[in-house]
């Protein structure tokens, strides 16, 4: 394992940088980046000129009310990201290099890019027809259980459900038919009344076997694109462990990710082979605000949830608009 030693303040630390998924998308995203940045401006004339639409247009106005689509959710969360990622590097002369990086379903594709195993054009395609397949193929539903993975896995196979995402150790998204997640959630509110569920606003029930369909129409895309070598190790959803350095498994691992579950708290779980103590998540954001600044990140509560349950102390920073960009960058300049 490469050691990539950096400071913060006056600690040497081992960073992680991690990109968060479906969920963080909202209306006016980047629209802070694109007026502050040249190089933001670059990267969404680039990604508009790319799809074939004014994404930045989707983005910063969404007139069409169509950031909420899979189709068009993906490359919104994907560009955002790599516009954070590259003015972070911009900002810090390109100072940092991790020692690991990590994605949750969608910004897997954004951790590839920054390792540089495929280009922003090639994976700005994939997310583009990732996404489109996805919403075709899209069916049933998504629900949020504050159980671990074994208690899910027990209480959806009772209803015909599946494990879809494993979050943390208290909390697992399983998948199925809508009438099938319906049943399930009046189990758990009849019989565990102090439980709270949460269904979550997807199209479908992703990384399930009702997206095996759009899995395989999906492969032969991944089957064609070329993945190179990492410049930096990269975890795998599907399978919790890093990518092959070579890139000779990625199309593959890929393929898994989309049908099979998203195994987060094992992707953090491996990373404590990395030392890591440092984590620095680009993009997205939620919360009620409707401006970018006030925005926090996605993956900040779970991931430190993860961490505490490591007994393993972490420092978190954001990069998801231009406040948090500038303090992350300062943050880490006195080298």
């Amino acid at each position: 394992m490469a050691e990539n030693l950096s400071f913060i303040g006056e600690r040497m630390t081992h960073l992680m940088y991690i990109f968060p998924g479906q969920g963080s998308q909202y209306r006016g995203i980047g629209h802070d980046l694109y007026d502050s940045y040249e190089s933001a401006k670059d990267i969404y004339h680039q990604a508009s000129e790319l799809l074939g639409y004014d994404l930045a247009e989707l983005s910063f106005s969404d007139l069409k009310d169509q950031i909420g689509l899979t189709r068009y959710t993906q490359p919104v969360l994907f560009t955002h990201q790599i516009a954070c990622f590259e003015i972070f590097n911009e900002l810090t002369d390109n100072n940092h290099t991790p020692d690991l990086l990590a994605g949750h379903s969608l910004g897997e594709y954004t951790a590839l890019v920054a390792a540089g195993s495929i280009s922003f054009e090639d994976g700005l395609e994939l997310v583009r027809k990732r996404g489109e397949l996805m919403g075709d193929f899209g069916a049933g539903s998504m629900l949020a259980l504050p159980f671990n993975q074994v208690e899910s896995a027990l209480l959806a196979d009772d209803f015909g459900c599946q494990v879809a995402t494993i979050n943390i150790q208290q909390q697992t998204v399983v998948g199925g038919t809508e009438s099938n997640i319906d049943q399930l959630q009046e189990h758990i509110a009849r019989h565990h009344p102090k439980k709270r569920t949460v269904k979550l606003d997807t199209e479908g029930a992703f990384h399930t076997d009702l997206m095996k369909d759009a899995a395989d129409e999906f492969k032969t895309i991944l089957d064609q694109t070329n993945f190179g070598p990492l410049d930096v190790p990269v975890l795998s959803n599907y399978s919790a462990d890093t990518h092959p350095q070579d890139g000779s498994s990625t199309a593959d691992l890929l393929y898994q990710q989309l049908y099979k579950p998203v195994n987060w708290l094992g992707c953090m779980q491996s990373s404590l082979d990395y030392k890591i103590d440092a984590v620095i998540e680009f993009g997205g954001g939620i919360g009620k605000g409707e401006k970018p600044e006030e925005k926090r990140p996605n993956l900040e509560a779970m991931t430190k949830i993860n961490f505490r349950s490591f007994t393993h102390e972490i420092n978190y920073y954001s990069s998801i608009n231009t406040s948090t960009l500038t303090a992350t960058a300062n943050s880490l300049l006195n080298l």
